[in-house]
């Protein structure tokens, strides 16, 4: 997803130059200690520094501005946080790559999938190769998740503060995995979850983390009320939900080189997503339900379950739920915010609704 070209990102942009610069330290510290242990694990942390590499820088996006728009003054402190919920991104997506066997991200070998083709070049069996790959990923988004809350921990500001801003760290990263327990869950299931079911996993797995959490902490660090706090927070809920259900329609329609993984991952992994529960309403469920879920599926087959979730309707039932979340994330922002902060979220969520217009 790409950010709104606004005067006020124009400002996040240049705050973003003193996140790159607090990503550069931290890579830089965890590649010298690793070296000390061994080569290998130095190895480890390139192959991480990589996949952070790509990443659009969302989430410190979001709370800094945030932050600059709520009258935060302390650079230093914003980039450090805004820095942690990088790092918390990235390694939510290394497990969750584990998760979904994926080896590939924006059409290069990811973590995993570096070595998992290493080891197939030393020899090793597709089996082992595999296992390699992801043990590794493991590995690495554990890493990754405590660099997070170092670098979080680090962040200079007085201890009510500090209390806060670490039980919104707390909240995001326990109503993440919570989130991607029941996804996982919800796929394995002979029945297919409610729409407020799907709909808790989509808040919990990508709202918090990703929208109320960073919106939140940029708040508290800048100072602003509780209240000013909790309406980000509510407009995180429904823009990270319409997030969620753009980002499920992408991930089975959309092309690689955009979405950055495969298209037929999610189907084949047999994720219940808002498309899926429309559709097991639908005739052409019996058709859907057979092919899903096998780690067997073929592209032609992938394909085909497109036809049928265009034909029975739940493609263009997914765009239009995540255009009602769309419009009650921006009826949360009432006349708590500045103006600024208030166009610039509303910037924001267009552009999840262009990026689903485009298919």
């Amino acid at each position: 997803m790409n950010f709104p070209n606004t005067e006020y990102a124009v400002e996040t942009d240049a705050d973003l130059g003193l996140v790159e610069e607090v990503l550069d330290w931290f890579f830089t510290d965890a590649k010298l200690r690793a070296v000390s242990v061994h080569p290998a694990y130095l190895s480890l942390w390139e192959a991480i520094e990589r996949s952070a590499a790509s990443g659009k820088r969302f989430r410190p996006r979001l709370l800094m501005l945030a932050y600059r728009q709520l009258g935060g003054t302390e650079s230093a402190a914003a980039a450090r946080l805004g820095a942690a919920y990088e790092l918390l991104h990235n390694a939510f997506l290394i497990h969750d790559d584990v998760i979904d066997r994926d080896v590939l991200r924006h059409g290069v070998p990811n973590v995993s999938g570096h070595y998992s083709n290493k080891a197939r070049r030393a020899g090793a069996s597709a089996a082992a190769a595999q296992h390699a790959g992801m043990t590794s990923g493991l590995l690495a988004g554990d890493l990754v998740l405590a660099g997070a809350y170092r670098l979080h921990g680090s962040v200079e500001t007085c201890p009510k503060v500090r209390e806060e801003l670490n039980g919104i760290l707390d909240y995001a990263v326990f109503s993440t995995i919570g989130g991607e327990l029941l996804d996982v869950e919800f796929a394995r299931a002979p029945e297919m979850p409610s729409p407020e079911e799907i709909r808790t996993v989509a808040r919990n797995k990508t709202s918090v983390y990703s929208f109320e959490a960073p919106l939140q902490a940029g708040a508290v660090l800048a100072g602003a009320t509780a209240s000013v706090a909790a309406t980000l927070a509510a407009f995180g809920r429904d823009a990270g939900i319409a997030y969620q259900i753009a980002d499920d329609v992408l991930g089975v329609f959309g092309q690689e080189q955009h979405t950055g993984k495969t298209n037929w991952g999610d189907l084949r992994e047999g994720k219940r997503t808002a498309m899926l529960s429309y559709a097991a309403t639908k005739p052409q469920w019996a058709q859907i339900s057979e092919l899903i879920g096998s780690d067997r599926m073929t592209a032609a087959e992938a394909q085909w379950v497109r036809a049928l979730l265009t034909e029975c309707g739940a493609q263009e039932h997914a765009v239009q739920l995540a255009s009602e979340h769309v419009q009650a994330a921006l009826k949360q922002l009432g006349d708590e915010v500045p103006a600024g902060l208030g166009d610039s979220l509303e910037n924001l969520l267009s552009s999840v609704l262009a990026g689903l217009r485009s298919l």
